[in-house]
């Protein structure tokens, strides 16, 4: 099978590196791709965001399955092009994609299919934010409702933090999702969905705050782990069977079935799951440590997804242990990230480790450099969350960039037994 995977950060990095792993896979081509994954993919140019040329590359390349990495191509529509060119694609149509593009959207689903979620409102004039404002508190969650990558959400106190968001938001045309915070520890579950099918991943735990003790804005992701020691079985049971299946089933009612990678983010309070979010495709930067444990053939799992027999496939396989992944950035992310810093030691190999790029570019002298915000994801392995923190952060040591940050705390709270799910009330 060949497989095209439309994207270029440390997300299809990871999916490319798994689908090599595919021994069903005979090929696989990435675009427009990244220098990192020149040794594993055969790179082309395409804008992922124009569906005559993803589609024209499909067939050049004799694609049998193609697989979108972002959120912008699948609510643009490039998964229907491609489908309607009779290429098998994993990703959901546009409509379907609104469950990430309109939280407005998604909010409309989830109260259709049951579904516990925070209480919400829209705000799309400015005479209306500080009403609204009123509402909510004493801690303000205001969200961008269309696509943010991460950076468009505010969680303050603050009530002034708050109305400047709300009100900036407002100023570039945005509207303003606000909702009532959700307490309880967070977790990100990957589900494969055909329709009513839904097939679990392993749960993980996402680090959006820049800094260290979840501290500073919010950003796009600066690390995740996975497995999460303190979620039991039977409450992942529970977000698949009272969450994600009912909103399968809601789609499909709709006639806008779901087939993709569905990504429920969710708070684990007092009355158990609630979801924070939707996304319509794998999560950055948690896709990197889920994968890396994944032993089934992910090409299999993402072509029968695709072509509606994810039923019969067999069940995801996984390996012993942890894994973890910490984001490396560039100085000022998440403002305005520099760019055009040389990155060294990318290319020292310690065990079980990964280097995926996310935000790099080569310079015609053959240096490697930044280009982006989040520029490289470094993987540790481990027989526990320990063992995985200590390889990835013993590899991330050895990479220089001028400027660069990342978290030293990936994980820490997990592998510390600080974190807990409250009892149910």
């Amino acid at each position: 099978m060949r497989v095209l995977v439309i994207g270029s950060g440390a997300r299809e990095h990871a999916l490319v590196q798994a689908l090599r792993r595919d021994p069903g896979v005979s090929d696989v081509v990435a675009a427009p791709g990244n220098p990192g994954m020149a040794g594993q993919a055969t790179l082309r140019p395409v804008d992922p965001a124009d569906a005559e040329s993803v589609v024209g590359l499909a067939r050049q390349v004799a694609a049998d399955l193609v697989v979108i990495g972002p959120e912008v191509p699948l609510v643009l529509g490039i998964a229907d092009a491609v489908r309607a060119a009779g290429i098998a694609c994993f990703g959901p149509s546009a409509a379907a994609a609104r469950i990430e593009g309109s939280k407005a959207f998604a909010k409309d689903v989830m109260a259709a299919a049951g579904v516990r979620t925070a209480h919400s409102e829209i705000v799309d004039h400015p005479g209306e934010l500080d009403a609204a404002l009123d509402r909510f508190g004493p801690t303000w969650v205001v969200k961008d409702d269309g696509l943010a990558a991460g950076k468009g959400v505010v969680v303050t106190a603050d009530r002034h933090a708050a109305r400047d968001h709300g009100a900036e938001l407002l100023e570039n045309g945005h509207p303003v999702l606000l909702e009532s915070f959700l307490d309880g520890p967070e977790v990100s579950l990957f589900c494969l969905v055909d329709g009513e099918t839904v097939v679990p991943l392993l749960p993980a735990q996402d680090h959006k705050r820049v800094g260290d003790g979840d501290t500073g804005p919010n950003t796009g992701g600066m690390g995740a782990y996975t497995p999460l020691p303190w979620l039991p079985a039977e409450v992942v049971t529970e977000i698949v069977t009272e969450v994600v299946e009912p909103v399968a089933a809601e789609m499909v009612r709709r006639g806008v079935p779901f087939s993709g990678l569905l990504y429920a983010g969710l708070a684990i309070g007092q009355a158990g799951p609630a979801v924070v979010e939707f996304n319509c495709r794998f999560g950055d930067p948690e896709t990197q440590a889920v994968l890396a444990l994944l032993e089934s053939p992910l090409g299999e799992l993402l072509y029968a997804t695709a072509t509606g027999t994810l039923a019969q496939a067999e069940p995801p396989r996984w390996k012993d242990g942890a894994a973890l992944t910490v984001v490396l950035a560039a100085e000022n992310y998440p403002a305005r990230p520099r760019s055009g810093d040389v990155i060294t030691g990318t290319e020292a190999s310690t065990p079980d480790t990964e280097v995926f790029h996310a935000g790099t570019a080569q310079r015609a002298d053959g240096a490697l450099v930044s280009a982006g915000g989040r520029v490289l994801n470094v993987v540790g392995v481990g027989a526990d969350l320990t063992e995985a923190r200590a390889r990835a952060y013993e590899r991330l040591a050895a990479i220089k960039l001028a400027g660069g940050h990342y978290r030293h705390d990936i994980a820490q709270a997990a592998v510390d037994g600080r974190i807990s799910i409250p009892a149910r009330v």
